[in-house]
């Protein structure tokens, strides 16, 4: 198997013949007959499921991966990277917002650059004001907090040799953030400008984006509970030098209000203590919350092929 295009559905009903249509034109020019088209089924609750598994029954290079209920778009690629067999593997979002026809430029600069990763990143984020600015402050916040170089305005689509997709699925995190990963597992990758189509609004709302950056930043890296550490020390020094003003008020100018002063100085000091403390124990505790849950990031429930499927 040379090449396997991996694309995960979700709300993919009006694009998924298309989708399929395309990106089995794309792989016959690379690379002939020897392809496979995974897509994986992250419990969509329209009716991309039947129309994937009629695609099934015409086709032996289409294969669907049914998951067991909606684990999330990150987890759903993982599991498809995971049940693609081919010597490369092209990942892409089946809404025809990214170009099944981006293979063919990908395949060459790879063969150019002689690297095993080549992603798309686009030349202008798509989207309102709002939507571009959410993005760069994701960007920006990401970077500064975790050391991980992810470049501004990736998309989903890249091509990748199965190495690399091996070396990508060694990471078992179970809260993931694919692009971390994308990152931090290496190998030579190249950037290609593309630019992304609008075929629909996003479904990613406020509290959607705030959710992912706050994973994306706690699967990556312990700061904020270093800062919640220093942020305690910081307000109990502080606490300090105001009792020490409040002791020499009291010895060499003029007695303080008798009370709600010294209540106020307690209150600062004890709850800059307990912050640090429990920053102290914040470090500890995640580093055991992330090795000791094994669950499996996701389910599948079927898996649907022709039975004359390719060898």
């Amino acid at each position: 198997m040379k090449l396997s295009i991996v694309a995960t559905l979700y709300r993919s009903s009006p694009y998924i013949n298309e989708f399929y249509a395309r990106a089995s034109a794309a792989a016959k020019e690379l690379v002939g007959e020897e392809f496979e088209i995974v897509l994986v089924n992250d419990d969509s609750p329209d009716n991309s499921l039947d129309l994937a598994i009629k695609l099934t029954e015409q086709d032996p290079h289409v294969v669907v991966v049914d998951l067991s209920r909606n684990f999330g778009h990150h987890k759903a690629i993982m599991t498809g990277l995971a049940h693609a067999k081919g010597e490369l593997v092209f990942l892409i979002d089946s809404d025809l917002e990214e170009e099944p026809e981006w293979l063919l430029s990908f395949d060459l600069q790879m063969k150019h650059e002689r690297c095993d990763v080549v992603y798309g990143v686009q030349e202008k984020r798509k989207g309102d004001i709002f939507e571009r600015g959410t993005g760069a402050v994701f960007y920006i916040l990401f970077r500064k907090l975790t050391g991980i170089n992810q470049p501004n305005n990736i998309v989903t689509s890249r091509l990748m040799t199965q190495r690399y997709v091996q070396a990508l699925l060694t990471h078992r995190e179970r809260e993931l953030n694919i692009g971390g990963l994308w990152v931090i597992t290496g190998f030579k990758q190249a950037t290609h400008l593309v630019r992304k189509h609008s075929t629909s609004p996003t479904s990613y709302s406020l509290s959607l984006k705030i959710g992912h950056l706050v994973n994306a930043i706690t699967s990556f890296s312990s700061l904020p509970l270093v800062y919640t550490f220093y942020s305690g020390l910081l307000i109990s020094i502080s606490a300090l030098f105001f009792i020490a003003y409040l002791s020499m008020r009291y010895f060499l100018v003029a007695s303080p209000p008798s009370g709600y002063t010294s209540l106020i100085a307690s209150i600062w000091f004890f709850s800059g203590l307990i912050i640090f403390f429990l920053g102290v124990q914040g470090i500890y505790l995640s580093k055991v919350f992330s090795e000791v849950k094994q669950r499996p990031y996701t389910i599948v429930r079927h898996i649907y092929r022709n039975e004359f499927e390719r060898k």
